[in-house]
């Protein structure tokens, strides 16, 4: 089957104003975002202004007022909001809400939909996804979840501790993730933030800083919730959990290629107007090495991202691909944002040349959604797994 990456007029029409958006209205928030913090008063005026250009949502189901692209159309349309760190925030495409709305489009049951997708779409909530736990809780192993749901009359009793649960202060809800106290199955809940048994009990102090609602510590006490607060079946927690993880690692590349695309532009512009040694910085042998390197592994992570991208969009699930991608990109970003900082000199370590800042949020891209050693693992375990099966019976592949 012959692949097409060529993007439709309405997408190549929405690249175009996505880009005009971001460079005219979000760039300019930046140093007032990096001075005072990212918050709500922030998203609201940023996010109506995405409205008023047209470029709403695009990864989102249209009947819900989304873009409703393709998947592999979506990847142009969010690297280039991600060329600012507020970009994917402004347009409604940042984690974790964009994981969540894809999530809850799949799953919710319809009265869920009205109540929880709907206003996450169109921007007037906020969400968070409560998995991680503190050790020996679950993390990059979701089989050492530890937070237990009992059974009860009429719903079901939530107890356990979350971390690192991204944008929790002042979500309207978080999808919870917890095991059932008397089997080995896992189940997602819808939990209300106003429920008397869930609490923020803390905020983790990170590198990162453009997160509306911090990476918070999450208590949950005897926090009851209904039978209709489950989201899909019982126990079908980690089949739901693929559901949303496999996209989310996708959509994460996105965004920091366009981050990372944009710390190369600086840096490329730096080079070929900062004159030292008697000649511009780009003619110089070492400083184009990083260039070139540059320029390499931007077309190299699009072009494998595009490729998953275009799996995914054509019914394939996307597992190991979007494993092998997310590691790939994941670090061919860093050395890119790396070299950036490296060929920016000392303004490349401060925040108002913008490169210091996406390099210390780039980091953790390579920890969430799969640090890059389990997903090595997971795609050794599948390489090993074929190779087994080609010699089944002594013979050589």
């Amino acid at each position: 089957m012959p692949i097409d990456l060529t993007p439709s007029d309405r997408a190549e029409s929405w690249r175009a104003r996505i880009a005009a958006f971001v460079d005219e209205v979000v760039i300019p928030s930046e140093q007032e975002a990096f001075r005072r913090g990212v918050d709500d008063e922030l998203r609201t005026r940023l996010q109506a202004a995405a409205r008023a250009a047209g470029v709403w949502a695009p990864q989102a189901p249209a009947e819900l007022g989304g873009g409703g692209f393709r998947f592999d159309e979506v990847a142009m349309l969010l690297e280039e909001a991600g060329r600012s760190l507020l970009g994917p925030l402004a347009l409604n495409c940042a984690a974790p809400d964009e994981g969540n709305i894809h999530l809850l489009a799949t799953v919710a049951s319809s009265e869920q939909r009205r109540r929880y997708l709907e206003p996450l779409v169109a921007g007037e909530i906020r969400s968070c996804f409560a998995m991680t736990e503190p050790p020996p809780g679950a993390g990059s192993d979701p089989a050492a979840l530890r937070t237990v749901a009992t059974r009860a009359d009429g719903g079901w009793v939530l107890r356990g501790r979350k971390h690192l649960i991204t944008g929790a202060d002042g979500a309207a809800f978080a999808i919870v993730m917890a095991k059932d106290a008397v089997g080995d199955g896992s189940t997602m809940f819808l939990v209300d933030a106003d429920n008397p048994g869930l609490a923020i009990t803390g905020h983790a102090r990170t590198i990162d800083t453009t997160t509306v609602g911090g990476h918070c510590q999450v208590s949950l006490d005897d926090a009851f919730v209904p039978d209709d607060a489950v989201l899909g079946e019982p126990g079908a927690g980690f089949r739901y959990a693929q559901v949303r993880l496999a996209p989310a690692r996708l959509t994460h590349c996105m965004r920091w290629l366009g981050a990372a695309r944009r710390a190369h532009e600086i840096a490329l512009d730096r080079a070929v107007g900062r004159e030292v040694f008697g000649a511009p910085l780009a003619d110089h042998g070492m400083a184009q090495q990083l260039i070139a390197d540059n320029e390499i592994e931007l077309a190299a992570s699009r072009a494998l991202l595009l490729q998953t991208c275009w799996l995914i969009a054509s019914g394939d699930r996307g597992t190991e691909a979007s494993s092998r991608t997310k590691v790939f990109v994941s670090e061919a970003t860093a050395r890119i944002v790396d070299r950036s900082v490296q060929l920016c000199g000392g303004l490349g370590t401060t925040e108002e040349l913008v490169v210091g800042r996406i390099y210390a949020d780039i980091r953790a891209f390579r920890i969430y959604d799969g640090a890059s050693e389990v997903h090595r693992m997971s795609i050794a375990k599948r390489a090993a797994r074929r190779a087994r099966q080609r010699t089944a019976g002594g013979t050589p592949a």
